[in-house]
């Protein structure tokens, strides 16, 4: 089952693009490359158990086995040591990252409470885009009674846009809801 937010990029959203932006060749045409869902696990340095629950949970919203990663340097007033773990990363792609993408935009966001859009200023300057959600609950897969504790979560998607002009205007025309000025 194709997404629907893929077909919608093929048929109209890559072609208005290259109209308005003037690209001769449809490859030239910015897509989404990736998307990244990151959580910090800081607390996990106390408690090994937090970590599974949080993998858990990033399964659940992902569709996919999160990587564990480990603390690099180590920091004594954190008590931390190097090859500890402290977080949880998982990089999307090809359907799941559509579907991903689409759940994000048409479900999860309008769930969070008094939503007025997601900041357009938070583009790195090479056409990628992060956004920081602080409960794991906007996503529908995810219980209330069952979660042992709140958690935040860096959501990356990562674009063939070479400024964040073209990212923005790929992303506003995927669905993506920026908070407009008013």
């Amino acid at each position: 089952m194709a997404a629907r937010l893929r077909e919608l990029y093929t048929k109209k959203v890559a072609p208005a693009m290259a109209q308005e932006f003037g690209y001769k060749n449809m490859m030239a045409v910015p897509k989404i490359e990736k998307i990244s869902v990151n959580i910090g696990m800081g607390e996990a340095i106390g408690n090994a158990k937090a970590m599974d629950a949080a993998a858990g949970d990033l399964a659940k919203i992902t569709g996919q086995r999160p990587v564990v990663t480990k603390s690099k340097k180590a920091i004594s007033n954190f008590r931390l040591r190097v090859g500890m773990p402290i977080g949880l990363k998982v990089t999307l792609r090809g359907e799941r990252m559509w579907h991903f993408l689409e759940k994000l935009v048409t479900v999860a966001l309008p769930r969070i409470r008094d939503f007025q859009g997601v900041p357009d200023k938070s583009f790195d300057g090479r056409g990628n885009y992060s956004l920081g959600l602080k409960e794991q609950l906007v996503f529908p897969e995810i219980e209330y009674d069952k979660i042992d504790r709140l958690r935040g979560m860096e959501i990356t998607i990562c674009t063939t846009a070479r400024t964040d002009e073209e990212a923005r205007a790929l992303l506003r025309s995927l669905g993506m809801p920026f908070r407009t000025a008013s």
